[in-house]
């Protein structure tokens, strides 16, 4: 999952970023306000971390830009404003949480699998396409009814192919799912997740579409 984080002190975006990544996100970093409202109109994010207080343009600007643009995109204030007043007028704005510094990072993720349970919505937290059964939360895999250990990366890729299984999701959006700015791609990574999951769960499994990219297939039972 892809979260943007829009924090400019470095010190604590450092931090910020490094327990997150820990946790399995993907996170873009961003200082300036200005930045933050492009990388939301740019891309799309499970999670937006918004410090109100960010140069070029506020938080609660990005917040606006965010929600003028219909996106429902959990956001979580993360601000030394501690008056009432202010969380009241931070929520009133669209925010789904408040989080006033200095917090604890546990605390922070607790906060963030929150929101992401939350805007889900779903009746389930299990993925299911044929023998698979993908659980979001767990972060595991069954395959008719017996475990299959997946890396967070190849994780990743499957959720991915399975929110819409019949649909064609191509490299570039999985890499995106992967992989934050700057962070160094391998031409053939993809190839590689992609041959290993096969190996796990069936080469059958997981279609490639030559030019556009791999969707999950149908398998009729021997």
């Amino acid at each position: 999952m892809r979260i943007l984080l829009a924090e400019d002190d470095v010190s604590q975006a450092e931090s910020i970023q490094s327990w997150l990544e820990m946790d399995g996100y993907v996170i873009d970093w961003v200082a300036r306000g200005d930045h933050a409202i492009l990388a939301i109109e740019q891309h799309e994010y499970d999670c937006v971390l918004l410090d109100r207080g960010l140069p070029k343009a506020s938080g609660d600007e990005i917040l606006v830009a965010l929600r003028s643009r219909q996106k429902t995109t959990p956001v979580i204030f993360l601000t030394a404003r501690d008056q009432l007043q202010d969380r009241i007028q931070g929520l009133d704005l669209g925010a789904n949480d408040y989080l006033v510094k200095p917090f604890n990072l546990e605390e922070l993720s607790a906060r963030i699998r929150a929101q992401l349970r939350s805007h889900q919505q779903t009746a389930t937290d299990v993925l299911v396409w044929q023998n698979l059964q993908l659980d979001v939360q767990a972060k595991s895999l069954k395959q008719d009814d017996q475990a299959v250990n997946l890396t967070a990366k190849e994780f990743q890729i499957l959720h991915k192919l399975m929110q819409k299984p019949e649909h064609i999701v191509t490299r570039e959006q999985l890499e995106a799912s992967l992989y934050a700015w700057g962070d160094e791609i391998e031409s053939n990574a993809i190839e590689v997740f992609i041959y290993q999951l096969r190996k796990k769960i069936g080469a059958e499994m997981i279609k490639t579409v030559r030019g556009l990219g791999y969707r999950m297939a149908k398998v009729t039972p021997e």
